[in-house]
Parts: C-alpha cells; sequence; structure tokens
C-alpha cells in the first residue's frame, strides 16, 4: 500500500503566519469555505424552473489555541489592531505525516485577529494554560 493512500493523523500539523513566531498549536479550526447558491430566471427561459449558480463565497473565522508561553507576538500584533492599524498578515497550516514532513498546505489571506483570550486560572487544577486567538481572514484554499 502506498503512503498516499494512507490516512493522515491530525495531530502533526504546523502554523506559519507572515511575520511572527507564533510557536506550536494544539488546536486549529475553521479550514472551510462556504458559497451561497443564487438562483435566477430568464424572462426568454422555456424552462419553467430557476437556474441555480455559485453566489458570494464566506468563510469561517480561524481558531487557535496553544499552550501560553512567555512569547507575546500575537497579543502584539492584536494590539495592532486594537489601536485602528491596519494590520492584516497571510499565513499556512500544513499537515504533516508521521516522519513532521508537510504534505498538505491550507492557505489564508488577509487575516487580523479578532479575538484572544487569555488563559483561565485554577488553583485546584493540573492543568497546562491555554491561550485562544480567533482570526478573520478573506479566504482559505488548499494549495
Amino acid at each position: 500500500m502506498s503512503s498516499t493512500a494512507m490516512p493522515l493523523l491530525s495531530f502533526n500539523f504546523r502554523v506559519e503566519i507572515d511575520g511572527l513566531t507564533v510557536g506550536a498549536f494544539r488546536e486549529v479550526t475553521g479550514l472551510s469555505g462556504d458559497t451561497t447558491m443564487v438562483e435566477y430566471r430568464d424572462g426568454s427561459d422555456a424552462v419553467r424552473s430557476t437556474r441555480k449558480g455559485p453566489g458570494l463565497h464566506s468563510f469561517p473565522n480561524i481558531v487557535l489555541k496553544r499552550g501560553y508561553t512567555t512569547n507575546r507576538e500575537m497579543w502584539d500584533w492584536y494590539r495592532n489592531i486594537a489601536n485602528g492599524i491596519s494590520d492584516k498578515r497571510n499565513g499556512s497550516i500544513f499537515l504533516q505525516n508521521e516522519t513532521h514532513q508537510d504534505v498538505m498546505q491550507w492557505d489564508f489571506v488577509n487575516a487580523w485577529i479578532k479575538k484572544i483570550d487569555g488563559p483561565s486560572f485554577n488553583a485546584t487544577a493540573n492543568e497546562i494554560a491555554v491561550e485562544t486567538i480567533e482570526l478573520v481572514h478573506e479566504g482559505v484554499s488548499l494549495a
């Protein structure tokens, strides 16, 4: 059986965003797109039904989760947005095989941080502090 026929494991991935050393993430969601359907009918159509075609495309926000570190680059990027500075960036999510070689790539464009959540604290828990970042973007594609 060839290696291309083997299902890829979802835990081997990496994230790159222009100009940032983002580190490792534990979860990425939102790599999808949706196209609205537009119905129309010409007055001269002989067929008594509507035609259907593609309309506008929309993309959900990409949500990134990672263990909290002292790296402040994502917070600095968010500060730019919060201060009214247009700071859109492109990025990629790479799915890797079992030897950590990139085998698939999703690219997103013109992204900016809509929301950033610092960790929750609980003195009775034994958990990693997790940061959540929500990116708005203008498109995602499988490269």
